[in-house]
């Protein structure tokens, strides 16, 4: 048998202990009480959400990506890998994320298994080209389990990312937002119809912060409790201006103080504290500048400046 028959022959055996490890995985997690209840909680989740899906289904240009979500989800709630808790979590930041979907979460999971399993296999069959230490099947399946747990990590990091982007954003025209929500209480309008004409108007300027002010409009007129409708707009966007935003609003509500005097304070504070920000990255980009002005531009201002000197005095000695 030739080495390469031989290398290939171990990378499929690693790559068979890795599926009947996750095999064996799904089969404990399956079995035994706690098992059979989260079992039976998936089917029960499962046939909902086949309701839901039928609901969801939209035709046209966009319908292989329904498609494909629904897809990816199908194999998300069927993975035992992750708890309840773990889900609630990863529920809580899709939503920071803008994903609001009833498919996001068992969507991403899944997404993070295949991610896994792929880097998994390409570090089982990139791994041999690796000098010194790749000849060694050891050294493969400890990168392989490697490679398979940063692929399952990846995919939450980058909805981190964009969530963290999108806090930003929203950060970034909050103070716009209170001065128009101050203007539309000064008009008489109520806080719902305040939050909905604001909504409104941020469409074109800054969408994820419409899209929060949208649902918490709907919230309010549909629930009528206005502190939890308040709290879970806090709860979604995650950032301390909205969360002292709402404690004013609440505070407000329940002790019957003037709404606008509260928005107005909060509206000039929060824009303090937006050029307070501004100024300090303007004041660190100075000390930014230093390094790449040494690495790039630098080495081209000496060679313009230096450079004749330099081949005048090599001609010079050339000619000696």
């Amino acid at each position: 048998m030739s080495h390469d028959s031989i290398e290939t022959l171990i990378n499929l055996l690693m790559l068979s202990a890795l599926f009947a490890g996750l095999a064996l995985l799904w089969a404990t997690k399956r079995g035994g009480r706690r098992g059979r209840i989260a079992d039976r909680a998936r089917q029960v989740a499962l046939t909902q959400r086949a309701a839901i899906v039928q609901i969801e289904e939209v035709d046209g240009p966009g319908g292989w990506r329904t498609r494909l979500v629904q897809r990816l989800a199908r194999i998300g709630d069927r993975l035992p890998l992750f708890d309840t808790k773990y889900r609630l979590k990863l529920r809580k930041e899709m939503a920071r994320s803008g994903y609001r979907s009833s498919l996001a979460v068992s969507a991403l999971l899944a997404v993070k298994f295949v991610v896994g399993l792929v880097c998994a296999a390409l570090a089982v069959m990139l791994g041999s080209g690796i000098p010194m230490i790749g000849q060694y099947p050891a050294v493969r399946g400890a990168m392989m389990l490697m490679a398979f747990i940063v692929g399952m990590i990846i995919p939450e990091y980058i909805v981190a990312f964009r969530a963290s982007r999108r806090r930003k954003k929203m950060a970034g025209c909050l103070p716009d937002a209170l001065d128009l929500l101050v203007i539309c209480t000064n008009a008489g309008n109520s806080l719902g119809v305040s939050i909905r004409r604001v909504a409104d108007e941020l469409k074109t300027i800054c969408p994820p912060l419409s899209e929060e002010f949208s649902l918490t409009a709907d919230e309010l007129k549909l629930s009528g409790d206005s502190t939890r409708a308040l709290q879970a707009l806090a709860e979604r966007i995650d950032l301390p201006s909205i969360r002292a935003l709402i404690s004013t609003l609440v505070q407000s509500m329940r002790y019957g103080t003037p709404i606008t005097q509260a928005l107005r304070t909060l509206s000039r504070t929060e824009r303090l504290a937006h050029i307070v920000m501004l100024e300090e990255k303007a004041a660190k980009l100075a000390p930014k500048m230093v390094v790449p002005m040494m690495l790039f531009i630098l080495p081209a201002v000496v060679v313009i400046s230096a450079g004749p000197a330099i081949l005048q005095l090599m001609d010079v000695l050339s000619k000696q």
